[in-house]
């Protein structure tokens, strides 16, 4: 069967872009510079994403085209190639990808509701207390013991399943190509509108100074490199089953290196803006209230469900600030959802050759079914510990182990000259020593790191049997699935 190709190089950039400009862009980046150095963390960031983000995103995209497959049938064919079975190593990755898709879509639904109650700023003065106990209505649970379910959580969850199960269901081209031309330029857009505003602000220029202010100091902390490093990998998108896919779908002749660049550099650029977004944000929040920047300045879920509605609560015109910004984050994390089931519901076609249509209508159904465990009063607790376990454990490792294989089982050179083949610019061997050493050694450490302190501290004073059923048991059966279905694979399986 033909295989599906991007109508356009544009739609394809935008399709990779959407995928890696997430959520995490928006929250995690701004709170990771400044709590790293400020200014002095672009050091080690740029550094990490010129010898792993570009390099790595460039391995992927050569894969996925030249052998045309999902990531269990890349790596199915690499082994062959040289008489081992590896079809394993891109099952896990998709199950990962299977796994966060779950999760993530409840985090689209709260700022689905958010984007709701921002036109008139339902969620009142303490919104701390509103997201919590009125919003998820987190009580005495824990991730499992879920509580009740939550309706008006569910529906606009549904909502996101229902917009990602039609971009997939359409296809490459009439789905999720045309999703992502509309929807990468209105972030951008919204995003800069947001910006200009917000600069002029009293207090915004003080909040940019806290973000960019650099703390030289903070350059010889291996810390601070781990953090680079960490966010790279997180935010790109590769190590789970994504770009593989993607790729695949790539026409013959395409610019693999401009593609690769251009991917990385318009994500790391976003994440710039975000970061100047959210501190000008910040900083007139500090101004409005009296306070140190330090003591409004949060992570993770606070800033985007509790920190930014206050700040909009201040925010001239927020009626249209507001829905300006919850929806930038909606349109965020549905791109971004939609490639995460595209690299699932392509596998699932790979494997059991089934046509998009009953494939997509698979993937999708299970996934809702399995994702309204977070639409619960516990859902944010299951929520943090299988995204703790998700991203810094079973995604490190797998993004560690693609590269040991690629990079010293197999001539990463291979691959770099194919790459150069067909592409307007050639990368030398830069490209190698990224890939074989200077990338395997950081994600060492940070994988080293996280798993001494997982298994010496546990995480996030979880009791240890939700952690030993939630993190550390979903990852040993996502390790045996994947060895169990690459056990009972035939070594011709079409691959």
């Amino acid at each position: 069967m033909q295989r599906e190709q991007w109508n356009s190089r544009v739609g394809f950039i935008l399709a990779a872009v959407g995928s890696a400009i997430g959520l995490g862009n928006i929250w995690r980046f701004p709170y990771m510079a400044y709590e790293n150095g400020g200014g002095a963390f672009f050091i080690p960031y740029l550094f990490a994403m010129l010898s792993a983000g570009i390099p790595f995103m460039i391995m992927e995209f050569s894969l996925g085209h030249r052998l045309r497959g999902a990531a269990p049938k890349v790596f199915s064919k690499l082994g062959q190639n040289y008489g081992l079975r590896l079809e394993w190593l891109g099952w896990f990755q998709v199950f990962i990808a299977a796994i966060i898709a779950i999760y993530y879509v409840a985090i689209i639904g709260w700022a689905i509701s958010f984007f709701s109650f921002s036109f008139t700023q339902s969620w009142g003065t303490d919104t701390n207390a509103f997201f919590f106990k009125e919003y998820l209505q987190l009580g005495e649970h824990s991730p499992t013991n879920l509580g009740l379910f939550q309706m008006h959580i569910a529906i606009p969850m549904a909502i996101a399943w229902s917009i990602t199960s039609l971009a997939i269901f359409t296809g490459v081209k009439g789905g999720i190509e045309r999703a992502s031309k509309i929807m990468m330029p209105l972030l951008f857009i919204m995003v800069l509108a947001l910006i200009g505003r917000i600069i002029f602000l009293p207090g915004a220029l003080e909040g940019l100074n806290y973000l960019f202010e650099p703390d030289f100091s903070k350059i010889f902390d291996a810390k601070v490199w781990s953090a680079a490093y960490g966010q790279i990998f997180f935010s790109l998108s590769v190590g789970f089953a994504i770009m593989l896919a993607y790729s695949s779908y790539l026409p013959d002749k395409s610019d693999i290196n401009n593609n690769a660049f251009m991917t990385v550099l318009i994500n790391c650029g976003f994440s710039i803006l975000s970061g100047i977004l959210i501190f000008g944000v910040l900083g007139y929040m500090a101004m409005e209230q009296g306070k140190a920047l330090t003591d409004v300045v949060s992570s993770g879920v606070g800033l985007a469900f509790v920190t930014i509605p206050a700040a909009i609560n201040l925010l001239p015109a927020p009626y249209i600030l507001g829905p300006l910004f919850f929806l930038a984050l909606v349109v965020a994390g549905l791109s971004s959802h939609i490639s995460i089931i595209e690299a699932v519901t392509s596998a699932v076609m790979d494997k059991l050759h089934l046509s998009r249509k009953r494939a997509a209508s698979l993937v999708c159904g299970i996934g809702f079914i399995v994702s309204m465990a977070f639409a619960t009063s516990g859902g944010l607790l299951l929520l943090d510990l299988v995204d703790y376990f998700i991203n810094n454990v079973a995604l490190l490792a797998s993004c560690f182990v693609e590269l040991l294989i690629l990079a010293w089982l197999f001539k990463i050179a291979d691959i770099r000259d194919y790459a150069n083949r067909i592409s307007e610019f050639t990368v030398g061997h830069w490209f190698d020593l990224c890939l074989r050493f200077i990338s395997p050694t950081m994600l060492a450490i940070i994988l080293v790191k996280n798993l001494v302190n997982t298994i010496s501290e546990g995480y996030g004073g979880y009791p240890m049997r939700d952690q030993l059923i939630l993190g550390w048991g979903l990852i040993a059966c996502m390790l045996v699935l994947s060895l169990f279905i690459n056990l009972f694979s035939k070594n011709n399986d079409e691959v």
